[in-house]
């Protein structure tokens, strides 16, 4: 803490000298009369002003909310001593707001007694934002000093981004072993009907399809789709962020789009895995239930672009995180050549993957030159033959430009995975 003389104290002083040395030129005591009383409150208040011992607690009423929430930041306060004065000046990040400025001005605390007061605050942008840092001001009891004391980080107010919606699911191309709630595409036992054929010995009589026996003069069963589990892992591209003057970005709609996606295969009770991969490579291994939906949105949170020269390849993906039967669901701008390798690279290994392509092109000004439009025209047509290879080996790409409704490029990826360019289940 910091102590600091209050011009009050500086004006006992210099007026008290003044007066002193006046009625010591001048041998007269009228001015040192006057001068004794300031003196001696000054020096009263060096050697009596303590610095105050006062408490401050702050406190979330939620530390998770969703974007565009309020939330209230209590303060609480308390004193051993009187404290005739105190202000309490508390730092806001950008993504959160306030009706009015976060300052405390004018309180009082008595002894032994707390003041508890309630901020509002608004969450306006999706990340952890920590709450801080603040600043107590007090004065002592005479307004002699001022004291100045920087408090601890406040909490961290964790905002979720508002999840794009999805409605149906991506189709799979492999599934697990396990059961689960996915339609396989192979034959076995389950509830979905996929084909009739000849009974053979051994065929169970449940399975006998006596219709098709009774106009075919043979007995025929039924071939149902078994019901399998299935991993999907979300591959986000961290390497390029786009970002408008408005404060929009492609990273936050790709965190928006991940979370939409993984929080429908989650509901579905598949397995669901995530992947930062940029300048630093995060992972977390495919789960499901409610704590894997936490891990998830968790990850999210921490997910930022940064600079990075390195070359990077999958080969700093653990295999654990990557199952072999695994749905991968990319959302990248396809703008940093790592991240496209990346995705080659997956495909080569015969994952099953898919690309949500984050169009850049609304996130950036375009030019008016004739030449930078020449350049545009050039940069476009090398993008459109980016996505025709990635169509010609079995890769459905299709492109997202936000804030239009994910479900639109989703029924893209759809189309083209109905076309029986999967890989068997």
């Amino acid at each position: 803490m910091t102590r600091h003389p209050s011009p009050r104290l500086r004006a006992y002083i210099l007026i008290g000298a003044t007066w002193l040395l006046v009625g010591a030129a001048f041998g007269r005591p009228e001015p040192i009369i006057l001068a004794t009383p300031l003196l001696v409150a000054a020096l009263a208040g060096l050697l009596l002003g303590k610095e105050p011992e006062v408490e401050v607690d702050l406190s979330l009423s939620r530390d998770r909310v969703l974007e565009g929430e309020s939330v209230d930041l209590d303060v609480r306060l308390g004193a051993a001593r009187s404290v005739p004065w105190l202000e309490l000046a508390l730092a806001l990040p950008p993504a959160v707001a306030t009706a009015e400025p976060a300052a405390v001005r004018g309180l009082t605390l008595e002894p032994d007694s707390g003041v508890r007061l309630s901020i509002p605050i608004l969450a306006q942008r999706w990340g952890a934002h920590r709450v801080g840092p603040a600043v107590l001001r007090m004065r002592d009891e005479l307004g002699f000093f001022a004291f100045e004391r920087a408090l601890d980080p406040g909490p961290i107010l964790r905002v979720f981004p508002r999840s794009e919606e999805v409605r149906r699911a991506i189709p799979i191309g492999q599934t697990n072993a396990s059961f689960g709630n996915q339609v396989s595409r192979a034959s076995g036992d389950g509830i979905e009907f996929a084909t009739a054929r000849a009974y053979r010995p051994g065929d169970s009589v449940r399975r006998v399809n006596w219709r098709l026996s009774n106009r075919k003069s043979e007995l025929h069963v039924n071939e149902m789709h078994p019901e399998r589990s299935t991993d999907v892992v979300v591959l986000l591209d961290t390497f390029t962020d786009v970002v408008t003057p408005a404060g929009s970005s492609s990273l936050a709609a790709a965190i928006r789009g991940a979370h939409g996606i993984a929080d429908h295969f989650l509901r579905r009770r598949d397995r669901v895995g995530l992947i930062t991969f940029g300048a630093t490579t995060r992972w977390l291994v495919p789960g499901m239930g409610l704590r894997q939906s936490y891990r998830l949105v968790d990850a999210l949170l921490d997910a930022q672009a940064a600079v990075s020269f390195a070359w990077k390849g999958v080969d700093l993906i653990p295999p654990g995180s990557l199952p072999p039967r695994a749905l991968v669901v990319a959302l990248s701008p396809l703008v940093d050549e790592r991240a496209v390798g990346a995705l080659f690279d997956l495909r080569r290994r015969r994952f099953d993957v898919a690309i949500i392509e984050v169009d850049p092109e609304g996130f950036a000004e375009l030019p008016t030159d004739p030449l930078a439009s020449q350049a545009l025209r050039l940069w476009r047509l090398q993008r459109a033959m980016r996505r025709d290879e990635f169509r010609s080996i079995g890769v459905a790409v299709a492109r997202w430009a936000a804030p239009e409704p994910l479900e639109a490029a989703l029924e893209e990826v759809r189309a083209f995975r109905r076309t029986g360019r999967l890989v068997s289940a």
